[in-house]
Formats: C-alpha cells, structure tokens, sequence
C-alpha cells in the first residue's frame, strides 16, 4: 500500500501534492511536465468561454515572501484550450480543469466541454480578486455560489470543487452553500487582495493597480482557513497557498486538508518541489506512526 495515496472524492492521487491553478497550467506540455515531475494531480490555468488577453504589464511584483500579481485571467478560451486539454490527457495524472464565468449557465457549459475534453475534475475559480465581473464578486455570495454549483453538478457526472476566497468574513458560510449544493470539495484558499506601491513613480506598480498575494506569506492565513472549514464541513477539502516544503503540506493535512496545492513554489524552488514534498512526508510519516494520509487529515483538531 502507498501511504502517500489520497482521495478526493472519486479521484484517486498518488501523493497529495496538485499543481495549483495558473502556474504551469497553460499548455498541455507544461502539464503533462508537472505530472512528470511528481505532482500527484494538476489543474490547468482559468479558462473561460471566449479569449482574454489579460491585463497589460506590469502584471506581476515579486517580494521576498511570494508575490503580488492582476494578470486578468488571460486565457486562449474554451474552443482553443481543446487543444492543449488533447495533448495534457496523456498525463498520468488526474488532470482538474480550472474555469470561471460570469452566470450559472455559462459555468455549466463550460464544465460540459471541458469533461468532453477529458477532464478528470472541475475547479471552480469563485475567488480571483481581481478581474471585474468574475471571481470574487460572485464568491462572496452564497447563494450565487450555491446556485452555480447546482447548475454544474446537474450539468457534468465529474467532481466538482470550488475555490473560495479568504477576502470575505463569510468563508464558512460560502463554503457550507457550496456544500449544500452537491459540490464534491472546496479548495481554500485564493490569493490575498494585496497592493504594492513604487514610492520613485509614486503610484502601485500593477497596470490594475491592485492584485492579489501569493506564497509563503499567505501560509499561515490558509492554514488557518483550512482549519475552519474542516470544523465546519463533510466534504473534502484541498488546501492551498504558501505551501513549499513538506512540512507546509503536513500542516495543512493536520488543519484538515485531504490534499494541497503547490502554485509559487515552482517558480521559487523549481518543478522537483512536488517530489521533494513527496520524499520528505514519506520519512515523517515513518518517524511517526502515520500509514496513510487519511490518518494525518484534521489530527490539529483533537
């Protein structure tokens, strides 16, 4: 038996480390890499249902802690992306395809070509915070939120998870709607609305002004929304944000999460970060009792 094996709903990962959504998720080569590097599944960047060229530059602030980006959801739209989804099904891996728009309707036609396209699972972004329309200003809304779960759970036969945002003081209440609405998950949590200013130009660095926080910084803050969410919630959750090393994914399996992303390490630690996680659980998990991962799930709570 492998003790690294997770579950999320019906997927079955060989070690709990996925490729988080917008690093690497562009083309079907740069997934099928990620998978080849160790990550246990992959989710593919944003996709919507027309082509997006994004915000203009500069769309990205690199600091010592993670970053702050706005790049506006760039994205070939879902006739091009069919492409890269053909090319990214010889992954060995579940591959989770990431979407958003801006209606239940649109949500749901979506999730049906994307599981045509041979996806494994659908990611819901309900939480960019900073692309106008989308994101967001729905997620903060539980029963926006509720009602676009329905729509795609009676639309597809795929898992369905929903990423939230920590910028509202409703996260448990968003969640517990997606719950109550048949969703399979949640994924917890998106980026931080965040800004950096050049003091020289005397204006935020960011063409959009504002963006959103990622990395090592906003660890802590996930955890901590990972930890909340599972007191409040039965189904999976997949934890996300500032994880790099092994030790940040046992601590947010030990919050609650079943499985955790991994986005801005692979920019600052390179694509061997999802073995390296991988390596160092196996030799904790030894050191200390643990045969599965389901054993470590929520262990902070008791």
């Amino acid at each position: 038996m492998n003790p690294l094996r997770a579950r999320l709903a019906s997927l079955e990962l060989e070690n709990p480390t996925m490729l988080a959504s917008g690093v690497m998720g562009e083309t079907g080569g740069s997934l099928l890499e990620m998978a080849r590097c160790g990550a246990g599944a992959v989710v593919t960047k944003s996709v919507g249902s027309e082509p997006r060229k994004g915000y203009p530059n500069p769309t990205l602030v690199e600091l010592e802690e993670g970053y702050v980006n706005a790049m506006g959801l760039p994205n070939p739209g879902i006739e091009a992306f069919a492409a890269e989804m053909e090319a990214a099904r010889e992954c060995p891996v579940p591959i989770v395809a990431s979407i958003f728009a801006s209606s239940p309707r649109e949500f749901a036609d979506l999730a049906r070509r994307m599981e045509g396209y041979g996806a494994s699972a659908l990611e819901l972004n309900l939480s960019c915070p900073h692309a106008k329309g989308y994101g967001m200003e729905v997620g903060v809304d539980p029963e926006a939120v509720a009602a676009i779960v329905r729509e795609v759970k009676a639309s597809t036969s795929l898992p369905v998870f929903a990423k939230l945002t920590p910028n509202t003081h409703r996260l448990v209440e968003v969640a517990q709607a997606v719950e109550g609405a048949g969703a399979d998950g949640v994924v917890a949590i998106n980026t931080l609305r965040a800004m950096v200013i050049s003091i020289e130009a005397r204006r935020p660095i960011l063409s959009n002004r504002g963006g959103g926080l990622s990395g090592p910084a906003i660890k802590p803050v996930g955890v901590r929304c990972v930890y909340d969410l599972h007191a409040a919630l039965d189904i999976p959750i997949i934890g996300v944000g500032g994880a790099e090393t092994w030790r940040d994914v046992v601590e947010y399996i030990m919050a609650g999460a079943s499985a955790v992303q991994v986005g801005s390490a692979v920019a600052r630690r390179g694509s061997c970060v999802f073995k390296d996680i991988a390596s160092g659980m196996s030799w904790f998990m030894r050191e200390n009792g643990f045969r599965s991962i389901e054993e470590m799930v929520g262990v902070a709570h008791e």
